[in-house]
């Protein structure tokens, strides 16, 4: 692959699309069923652009700020483009969050999913949340507990009318993410969730055969970040 970095970036592209028609047909699934999030975080505008103009529209960004730099300036040029935060959000971003994400992948807590009911009900703007599950119930990790996970979904939805499409975990990096997986897939059956966000550049094609809908795939992409 070139060592031009933003070639580079489109040439990933194209090994993670095939990776994931793959690992569909694998699992017997379609691969338009499953939503690539090309996590853009950390890398510039002239990074991203190679990838959009290669037909990708979804990109994943870690934190609000950088987002709300890069993509009025890329939105401007590609209106169709849309964006999720995959990154922590904490309550006093959840204004600028609203107004600025399709997706928020990251709802983690009760706190932050009322912050954002009523953000939601202010700007009369409603991205699709994704509630985060600590899959791994690690301490130093973002995510309700899989035990409380029905309680909170329920919650989410019921009490404070969150566009809830599904759920988002991150396994713990020692752990066989499959397990990880397939626990999640069943915390969102139950709840008749069907969005599944899980999977990452190294364990994406496992995702996808546990059901995942939107897998989150950077370096694979754009390559390590400095």
């Amino acid at each position: 692959m070139s060592t031009d970095p933003k070639t580079s970036a489109a040439g990933g592209l194209d090994i993670v699309r095939t990776q994931i028609a793959k690992a569909a047909l694998r699992a017997g699934r379609s691969a338009n069923d499953i939503t690539l999030v090309a996590v853009s975080k950390t890398f510039p505008v002239e990074h991203i652009r190679p990838v959009l103009e290669a037909g990708q529209r979804v990109f994943g960004e870690n934190r609000v700020q950088d987002a709300q730099q890069k993509w009025p300036t890329l939105r401007n040029d590609c209106p169709d483009a849309h964006v999720h935060l995959i990154g922590p959000l904490q309550s006093n971003k959840a204004k600028d969050a609203v107004a600025l994400f399709d997706a928020i992948h990251s709802v983690d807590r009760p706190k932050i999913a009322r912050v954002l009911a009523e953000e939601m009900d202010r700007q009369d703007r409603r991205p699709d949340v994704f509630l985060q599950i600590n899959t791994g119930e690690e301490p130093q990790k973002a995510g309700m507990l899989p035990a409380d996970a029905d309680d909170f979904i329920q919650s989410c939805v019921e009490e404070h009318g969150l566009p809830v499409r599904g759920l988002m975990c991150i396994p713990p990096a020692d752990e066989n993410p499959a397990l990880h997986f397939a626990l999640l897939a069943k915390i969102a059956a139950r709840n008749g969730l069907n969005g599944l966000s899980m999977g990452m550049s190294g364990d994406f094609e496992t995702a996808i055969e546990q059901g995942a809908t939107h897998v989150r795939v950077g370096s694979a992409i754009f390559g390590s970040r400095g």
